[in-house]
């Protein structure tokens, strides 16, 4: 969509006095009806003729279209957000205020001309996204999280936290779940990189998924629960329901927030909690950001391998920083070298996932977590990114590599059949017939 300019500023706002005008006209009239859903558009096109004839006005054909298009996405779509929501190549849209909407397309932000007529438009909105789930924003309860029908998680904000006017971020669902041949495709991963993970998986590692806001890091935990095996019973607990498991043995929980009528909030901490009844082979949380995690490293640390989840940093070792401040957030006082212990213990694995200054996603670490030395978590880069520059169209230039060194857990690999040669680590295959000499 296309910057609007400003000479068209007066006729925008006569087209929007219209929408509104049908818009109220054409509701009034469905009120009286009982419709199926196979039946509002037809009955919609056929309220906003006859609405149309009654104002007398002769707009031109585009025009003319462009206003149905707007009163239809307002009576059954989203409104000013229907067509990104509608346009695939959209992955983030965000209103940061009444005509001050930005999208993310192809990894980069660009600014739109949609724009809503007050803040109240943008209020109804949010009321039809959350109300359908039991859910309410006020000036009591001023955010909310929620989730579009095909799954694409909603963040909105309102005044007097906003100061603007309010907000809405929506982080769209992708139709289609990205394979791992996909991303090994768009350079996020090597093949090498993407059979050792297979391998991890599969012999039961505990993994955590670290990285920044839009670094990929649910359609990482995606791919990587995909590869839990199929006869075994997986446990997700997410905000909003995001994960697509092809495997038939899965509970799916979400959390809720206090409802309308003031039900219990049921948090990610209570679903951990709760889902250690469930007899589960697996549990995968789509994010830890709270006291959860305490629940998730004593649940890894007593029998619950395998597990998987992410959690916001911006490297292996942050990621271990966050951990302890969230573990704390349990409410337990509990000394930092204890709580070390649990990570050290719990965690096999940091994967790090991270959007590039040119909008691409990339691991750019595949850490181990190798123990304690003292009241230090010992980390070991398995596999890493080496950026080298950045080329004339502003793409970021390097390469994924293993880094050389094997991870202390090999044997509980190969023990679950996986015998990664040595190329996978990136020993030189000369290297090692020289090594082998010299034993001799």
């Amino acid at each position: 969509m296309e910057a609007q300019k400003p000479g068209n500023r007066t006729q925008s706002s006569e087209l929007e006095k219209l929408t509104s005008y049908l818009v109220s006209v054409i509701s009034r009239e469905l009120e009286s009806k009982r419709l199926d859903l196979d039946q509002q558009e037809e009955i919609i096109t056929q309220l906003f003729e006859q609405a149309y004839q009654r104002t007398k006005l002769q707009l031109p054909p585009a025009v003319k279209e462009q206003v149905y298009r707007d009163v239809l996405d307002e009576l059954v779509g989203y409104g000013p957000l229907q067509p990104f929501i509608d346009d695939p190549e959209v992955t983030e849209i965000m209103v940061n205020s009444r005509d001050n909407v930005y999208v993310e397309k192809k990894g980069k932000l660009v600014k739109t001309n949609a724009r809503f007529q007050n803040d109240e438009h943008i209020i109804r909105i949010i009321d039809k996204i959350v109300l359908p789930l039991g859910r309410r924003i006020d000036a009591d309860n001023p955010t909310v999280d929620a989730r579009l029908p095909d799954g694409s998680r909603v963040n909105a904000v309102i005044p007097p936290i906003t100061l603007d006017g309010p907000s809405i971020t929506i982080r769209k669902f992708a139709k289609e779940k990205l394979t791992v041949d996909d991303i090994v495709e768009l350079g996020s991963l090597t093949p090498g990189m993407a059979e050792f993970l297979r391998a991890c998986v599969i012999s039961r590692l505990n993994i955590v998924i670290s990285g920044g806001t839009g670094s990929g890091k649910t359609t990482l935990l995606n791919i990587l629960s995909g590869y839990i095996p199929a006869d075994e019973r997986i446990v997700t607990i997410e905000d909003a329901a995001e994960l697509q498991l092809h495997q038939d043995h899965v509970v799916r929980m979400e959390t809720r927030m206090k409802s309308v009528d003031g039900k219990r909030e049921i948090t990610i901490r209570d679903l951990v909690r709760n889902s250690l009844r469930m007899r589960p082979d697996r549990i995968v949380v789509g994010e830890c950001r709270g006291g959860e995690t305490l629940d998730m490293l004593q649940a890894m640390n007593t029998g619950h391998d395998g597990s998987l989840t992410t959690l916001h940093a911006n490297s292996p070792r942050d990621a271990l920083a966050r951990m302890e401040t969230m573990t704390l957030m349990a409410g337990l006082d509990l000394p930092v070298r204890v709580i070390r212990e649990q990570i050290a213990s719990a965690i096999d694995l940091i994967v790090q996932q991270t959007r590039m200054k040119d909008g691409s996603r990339k691991v750019t670490y595949i850490t181990e977590v190798a123990g304690m030395e003292g009241d230090t978590i010992v980390l070991s880069d398995i596999f890493k990114f080496d950026q080298t520059g950045v080329d004339a169209n502003g793409r970021i230039l390097g390469e994924l590599r293993p880094t050389g060194i094997r991870p202390l857990f090999t044997p509980r690999l190969e023990v679950a059949g996986f015998k990664l040669g040595p190329e996978v680590f990136g020993a030189n295959l000369s290297d090692i017939l020289g090594r082998n000499r010299n034993r001799r």
